[in-house]
C-alpha cells in the first residue's frame, strides 16, 4: 500500500450528487449532467496511489478536476464518495477534530497565489501554521529559520512580503509548508503564477530540495513540460476522470487514447526517454584486480563486443578495447591497469536521452556507461541502441509508421 491511496473518489457539486453519480455510471458525460441536472462533476471515479517520497503530478486542462482532486485529499473539499487512505488510515472517516489533528501531522499545502499575510514579516509568515498549532515561540522560530535556510531565504526573515519578488514569495510559501514538518506536501499550481525563468528556477529548487527532505508530493499542474520535469509519475485528467497514469515515458510512448495522444503530441521524446530506458544490459565486465588482458579479451570475444568496461571493487573506473588487450597480451603483460582508458562517460539512469548524443559522438566512439549512485554498472548505451529505442517509440506513437511525420 502506498503512502496515499485513493479509491473510487467522486466529487459532485449540487443538491443531488448521488443521482449524478448514477448518471456517470450509466455513461452520461460531464457536460450532459450539467445540462440535465445543473450539477458539476469535479472528480469521477478517481483511483491512484502515491508512494513514500514520490512526486506525483496530477495534470490536465482548466476544468479537468485536478485542483478539486488535490483538495479532496486533505478534505478541504468534502468528497461525495470514495476512500482516501494515508499511511493506511481512512481520512474520509475522521471527525472534525480528528481531521484537524491529521492535517497538522501529515499535510502542508502550497498555493498558486502565495497566500502570504501582507502585515507579517517573512519569518512570521513561515511561523503562522506553527502558531495556529500552539507551538512554542522558541520551537517555531527555530523550525521556521531552518525552513527559510532550506529554500535559500536566510537573511530575508525580517523583510515584508511586498519587498520580495514573486519567486521569493513562493519560496516563503514553500518554507511555511516545510516548517510544519508534515510528511506530505500538496502543491496546487504552485509555480504557474511566476514568470517562465523564475518558474524554471523554482522547479529546480523543488527538485534539489526533494533530494534533501524526501517528502511525498502531490503537485498540480496544467503544464506538460513541468509535469515531465518534476513528476516521478503523472496522472492525466479530463472531465474529472483520470484517463492515464504512469511515468512520463509510459504516457508519451503509449498514450491510452486519442485525447492523451493529442495532449502530448508536441513533446520531444528525446527529452523524456531516459538512459535507463535505452541502455542494453551489460553482458560482461572486466575486473581490474583479477583480470588480465587475455581474460578481458576472452570476455569480449564471448560477448561479441570490441570493448568492455573495467571495474575496481565494483565501481566502474574505465574501459579497455579488444585491440589494446591483444597488443598487451602479445607483450606478455598480466595486468589491465596500463591499458585502461579512464576517460569515459558515465550517467545515471534518469539522464535524458537528448544529453546522450554528444557523449556518444567522441572520436573514440566508446559506449556510455549507465551506473547507479555507487558507480556500479547497470548497462551500456551505444548509438545503435539509442537510435533504435527512439525509432521504436516514434513508430508506436504513429501507429507503426516508419518515420515520425513532423
Amino acid at each position: 500500500m502506498g503512502k496515499i491511496v485513493v479509491e473510487k473518489l467522486y466529487k459532485i457539486f449540487g443538491p443531488d450528487p448521488h443521482k449524478a453519480m448514477d448518471m456517470l455510471r450509466e455513461g452520461y458525460s460531464k457536460d450532459a449532467i450539467m445540462e440535465k441536472m445543473r450539477h458539476g462533476v469535479g472528480v469521477a471515479d478517481a483511483s491512484f496511489h502515491v508512494e513514500q517520497g514520490e512526486i506525483l503530478v496530477i495534470m490536465g486542462l482548466s476544468g479537468s478536476g485536478k485542483s478539486t482532486l488535490v483538495r479532496c485529499i486533505n478534505r478541504l473539499i468534502e468528497p461525495t464518495a470514495g476512500k482516501i487512505f494515508v499511511d493506511g488510515e481512512d481520512v474520509t472517516g475522521l471527525d472534525k477534530r480528528g481531521l484537524r489533528r491529521f492535517r497538522q501531522k501529515h499535510f502542508g499545502m502550497v498555493f498558486q497565489n502565495f497566500a502570504l499575510l501582507p502585515h507579517r514579516t517573512v519569518l512570521r509568515n513561515v511561523e503562522y501554521g506553527l502558531e495556529v498549532q500552539g507551538v512554542s515561540v522558541a520551537v517555531r522560530r527555530e523550525r521556521s529559520m531552518q525552513a527559510l535556510e532550506q529554500v535559500g531565504l536566510k537573511g530575508w526573515e525580517d523583510s515584508m512580503p511586498d519587498q520580495l519578488s514573486g519567486g521569493m514569495q513562493q519560496r516563503v510559501g514553500l518554507a511555511r509548508a516545510l516548517a510544519l514538518e508534515a510528511d506530505i506536501m500538496l502543491m496546487d499550481e504552485a509555480f504557474s503564477a511566476l514568470d517562465p525563468l523564475i518558474r524554471r528556477d523554482m522547479q529546480d529548487e523543488l527538485l534539489n530540495l526533494q533530494e534533501q527532505v524526501k517528502k511525498t508530493i502531490v503537485f498540480i499542474s496544467h503544464d506538460l513540460d513541468e509535469a515531465i520535469k518534476l513528476g516521478d509519475r503523472i496522472a492525466l485528467m479530463k472531465d474529472g476522470r483520470i484517463v492515464q497514469q504512469g511515468t512520463a515515458e509510459d504516457i508519451l510512448a503509449n498514450p491510452a487514447n486519442d485525447y492523451v495522444a493529442k495532449f502530448v503530441e508536441d513533446v520531444d521524446l528525446a527529452k523524456v526517454i531516459t538512459a535507463g530506458a535505452v541502455m542494453k544490459k551489460s553482458e560482461t565486465i572486466a575486473h581490474l584486480r583479477t583480470d588480465g588482458p587475455k581474460a578481458a579479451l576472452r570476455k569480449m570475444q564471448k560477448a561479441g563486443i570490441s570493448s568492455v568496461f573495467v571495474s575496481d571493487h565494483g565501481r566502474v573506473v574505465g574501459i579497455v578495447t579488444a585491440r589494446d588487450c591483444r597488443k598487451a597480451a602479445d607483450r606478455g603483460e598480466k595486468s589491465l591497469a596500463p591499458i585502461v582508458d579512464r576517460n569515459i562517460q558515465k550517467v545515471l539512469p534518469d539522464v535524458q536521452a537528448s544529453e546522450l548524443f554528444a557523449m556518444l559522438g567522441g572520436s573514440k566512439n566508446y559506449p556510455v556507461a549507465v551506473v547507479n549512485e555507487d558507480d556500479h554498472l547497470l548497462g551500456v548505451i551505444v548509438v545503435g541502441s539509442l537510435l533504435a529505442k527512439l525509432g521504436e517509440t516514434y513508430q508506436g506513437e504513429n501507429g507503426g509508421k516508419a518515420e515520425r511525420q513532423d
